[in-house]
């Protein structure tokens, strides 16, 4: 079958194979879990527990803040021991709600009762993935129910799944497709129930051949869904390449992808979706890679969200030596941290340790205006321009050059032979631009 792909990107080595042999292996938490409320895009949850309260398996601790906004449960039985700001990965303390297990595993009533979605109405099974506190799972972070929500369910003609999983190092959706395979084509089968003229695709990158052919056959006879093969590219697992690729279509920052008749949700959170709909298991649980050379046996885990990350750390073996470089996600778009004394949460995929800082020492000279940032770039920005602009503080001319249009991705910073911190500069000039919008609309 064809390879399709997206107009630009880069080639980075993948790393896959130190974990992507490595069998999914259940773990519980040993100690406090914390849940921060702000682990999805749009406004954060909101706290429903006090200090001393006891919580059950399943049960909801932070109830959803607005349309925007995902509840959280609790994935453990226990005593919530505070509701208090704590550290999360992204380097600010935010309110959190921290649960001591009593390793009881008590649950709700109803919890991992099965359930006939084909009995359910549209609206029901809406609703059923909004309580389940669902979101994208690859790292974005966007809640679900409002991906499925559209003006018009007959104008998608299009769910995608996102099974590239295009970050070096990363194999946790991967284990996913070779061990949960058929969990994923019911989530699938529960979409496709939502939307009445819509194929189900997904989209898996080339470098998993296995992935590739389990799917395949799951999907063997089904008149709506399919597999489409991606050659391996990075940023191949961004929405909008993603869309382009299997569908020709294009979208921006002003467009959604239900615009362009798509919806496009995570292989994780396809899983995650047929855990709630059809056993009625909220998302309290996920797969995290733990992998690097500065780890002694690079892993992937079922973990309970809420878990410590220095846990998964120690049942990977530790670390072997000192690493340099501690990274909550891959290496382009992933967060560096200084300890592992933090929370995994529903868009944790990853935990990297390197033993060397690639960037390390790195001086940034002179742009020697080679373009390779022109043509790595996959939103066909020019990242130069855009960073100069930023450096300049000209906004103005940052947002005539198109910069909000930049996801992020790292490809320019990546390729540029002068070192230059393109992505990381442009991503701060978007933040600030946004925020300025943000209060002029407020006013």
């Amino acid at each position: 079958m064809l390879l399709k792909t997206f107009r630009g990107g880069v080639h980075p080595h993948d790393y896959k194979t130190l974990s992507e042999n490595s069998q999914t292996v259940r773990l519980e938490a040993k100690g406090e879990l914390i849940y921060p409320m702000n682990q999805h895009i749009g406004a954060p949850a909101k706290p429903v527990v006090a200090a001393g309260d006891r919580v059950l398996v399943g049960q909801v601790i932070a109830e959803a803040a607005g349309f925007v906004s995902a509840p959280i449960l609790s994935a453990v039985s226990g005593t919530v021991r505070s509701v208090s700001p704590r550290m999360t990965p992204s380097g600010d303390e935010l309110p959190a709600i921290t649960v001591e297990n009593d390793f009881e595993y008590e649950a709700v009533a109803g919890f991992g009762e099965p359930r006939d979605y084909d009995r359910l109405s549209k609206e029901e099974i809406r609703q059923i993935i909004r309580d389940a506190g669902i979101i994208g799972m690859g790292g974005a972070g966007f809640p679900t129910s409002v991906k499925i929500t559209v003006k018009d369910d007959s104008k998608i003609d299009y769910v995608i799944a996102n099974g590239a999983e295009c970050e070096p190092y990363i194999t946790c959706d991967y284990r996913l497709m070779l061990e949960r395979a058929d969990d994923a084509v019911l989530g699938m089968k529960i979409l496709l129930r939502l939307f009445e003229n819509a194929s189900g695709v997904f989209g898996i990158e080339n470098n998993k051949p296995l992935g590739i052919a389990r799917l395949s056959e799951k999907c063997a006879g089904s008149e709506r869904m399919s597999v489409q093969p991606l050659l391996k590219k990075y940023p191949q697992g961004g929405e909008r390449m993603l869309i382009r690729a299997i569908t020709g279509r294009k979208i921006n920052s002003k467009l959604l992808p239900a615009d362009a008749g798509c919806v496009v949700v995570n292989f994780a959170t396809l899983v995650a979706i047929a855990d709630a709909v059809s056993r009625n298991i909220p998302l309290i649980r996920r797969v995290v890679t733990v992998t690097g050379d500065a780890i002694r046996v690079p892993s992937n885990f079922d973990v309970p969200i809420g878990i410590m990350a220095q846990e998964l750390i120690d049942a990977a073996g530790g670390f072997d030596g000192d690493p340099e470089k501690l990274i909550f996600g891959g290496p382009m778009m992933g967060t560096a941290v200084y300890t592992a004394d933090l929370p995994i949460t529903k868009a944790s995929s990853c935990i990297l340790a390197l033993k060397k800082d690639p960037t390390a020492g790195a001086r940034p000279s002179e742009c020697i205006r080679c373009g390779k940032c022109l043509y790595a770039c996959p939103e066909h920005l020019m990242p130069i321009k855009l960073k100069n602009s930023a450096d300049a503080r000209d906004y103005a001319a940052f947002e005539a050059a198109h910069g909000l249009e930049c996801i992020g991705c790292g490809c320019c910073t990546y390729v540029c032979p002068a070192k230059r911190r393109l992505s990381q500069t442009i991503t701060m000039a978007k933040k600030y631009v946004l925020a300025e919008k943000k209060k002029g609309a407020a006013k």
